[in-house]
């Protein structure tokens, strides 16, 4: 343990690495294909929606939002993991660790926003279709994505500085990753702040997003029962990959704080890891694929793009 404060610590020692021997050119192998995976699904789609003048609609800028999303969170996370398998020593600078801090706790803040505002986009779609092109212009789009985004770096900004501030006891924390709790939990410094300001944040980051959601759903549910086969149909295919991305993107939420706030001692390391991960996989992965295969302008832009490559090689 190191005696110091947040201002002076220059690095934390990462506890949850196991001596695994030449296992960790597997881990490694299986760790870049997965990032490789991420940032080739994601790309694409952002490319293809970029691209393509018919698909500058909001609900697929909302989307391209979400890959990019992806990206951002992945690559805050994935790289480190890369270097830390093939290190002997498993330590991360301070600064790295706040800046990695505030990379995953803002993606997971955009991430839950982004599907806030989709989902109050497609009420709109369902229950006001013929107004819905004054009611969500493009312009309306880009402004509500800049304000999602500057609304999750200034929350989390505050969280870091006084996290900075803290005065800590120690350096070693018992995750792969720097986790903001965990850094927390090695102040001997007053928390109350830090723990006001962080019930504050779950407020601002839970119950803001959550109420668009109930609402949209709520009124998407009732047009549903009140309306025709036709339209009940067009809503749940419409609605699909947005709630399954919402359902993983909470049990992934649910699996981080497990991981933070109880002792996992007990459970296999191979479970932890999967666990500490999930949200960090599933949900980039997940996303694109979900919403590429539903929706039909990318299905059908997708093999445009492929058959137009095709006939060009020929």
């Amino acid at each position: 343990m190191l005696n110091s404060t947040s201002s002076s610590l220059s690095y934390f020692i990462l506890d949850a690495y196991e001596d695994i021997g030449l296992l960790r050119y597997c881990y490694f192998v299986i760790t870049a294909m997965l990032y490789l995976a991420i940032v080739t699904v994601n790309t694409s789609l952002i490319v293809v929606i970029c691209l393509n003048r018919s698909l500058h609609e909001p609900m697929y800028i909302f989307l391209c939002s979400l890959f990019l999303n992806e990206l951002y969170g992945s690559t805050g996370l994935f790289p480190f993991l890369l270097v830390q398998i093939l290190s002997d020593i498993h330590t991360v600078s301070a600064p790295f660790c706040f800046l990695q801090i505030f990379c995953l706790y803002t993606y997971g803040s955009i991430e839950v926003c982004n599907l806030a505002i989709m989902s109050y986009d497609r009420y709109l779609a369902i229950c006001f279709p013929l107004q819905y092109n004054l009611l969500m212009t493009f312009n309306k789009a880009v402004i509500l994505i800049i304000v999602l985004w500057l609304y999750s770096f200034v929350k989390f900004l505050i969280t870091l500085s006084l996290n900075i501030s803290l005065t800590l006891c120690g350096n070693a924390i018992n995750s792969l990753f720097c986790r903001n709790y965990l850094v927390v939990k090695l102040a001997c410094s007053d928390t109350k702040v830090n723990n006001i300001y962080g019930l504050f944040g779950i407020v601002l980051s839970v119950l803001v997003p959550l109420l668009p959601i109930l609402y949209s759903y709520n009124k998407i549910l009732k047009i549903c029962l009140s309306g025709s086969k036709q339209m009940r149909q067009k809503a749940f295919s419409t609605c699909i990959p947005h709630i399954a991305s919402l359902l993983n993107f909470t049990f992934g939420c649910c699996f981080e704080i497990l991981q933070s706030r109880f002792d996992m001692s007990s459970v296999p390391s191979v479970l932890r890891i999967i666990l500490s991960l999930y949200l960090f996989i599933i949900q980039p992965l997940m996303n694109p694929i979900m919403f590429g295969l539903q929706l039909s302008k990318i299905r059908k832009t997708c093999k445009n793009v492929l058959c137009y490559k095709r006939l060009a090689e020929c």
